[in-house]
């Protein structure tokens, strides 16, 4: 940081991947973009997540939606690189920044990422 700002910094993170939880926080606090690759978890993601998808019909979304809307509720400085191949597939990423939950709902939508890690 003495050469250049740091401005953003891309690692991987999901809703089952939190290695990098003490990196988001640090971006938190210093006001860099936190850009996470994978954010559904790649080829294993949300698989592991049975009860993700469950909790998704519930709020009658996806469990990709769900997961990235996670992603955006989880910091301000979140800005996910989810794959995007068709534009049905962008318009359902997009949709992930409207779903509104309360914090009652939240905390069960972490509980349930808690078992999936």
């Amino acid at each position: 940081r003495k050469v250049l700002p740091i401005v953003s910094v891309q690692n991987q993170y999901n809703i089952t991947n939190r290695k990098w939880e003490r990196t988001l926080i640090y971006c938190a606090k210093q006001g860099i973009a936190f850009m996470p690759w994978s954010p559904i978890g790649g080829s294993r993601g949300l698989r592991e997540g049975e009860a993700l998808e469950a909790a998704a019909k519930d709020y009658h979304t996806s469990a990709v939606q769900l997961a990235l809307a996670w992603l955006l509720h989880r910091s301000p400085v979140m800005l996910p690189i989810p794959g995007t191949s068709s534009v049905a597939h962008l318009e359902e990423n997009v949709a992930a920044a409207a779903l509104t939950l309360t914090p009652t709902e939240w905390q069960r939508i972490d509980a349930l990422a808690n078992r999936a890690v």
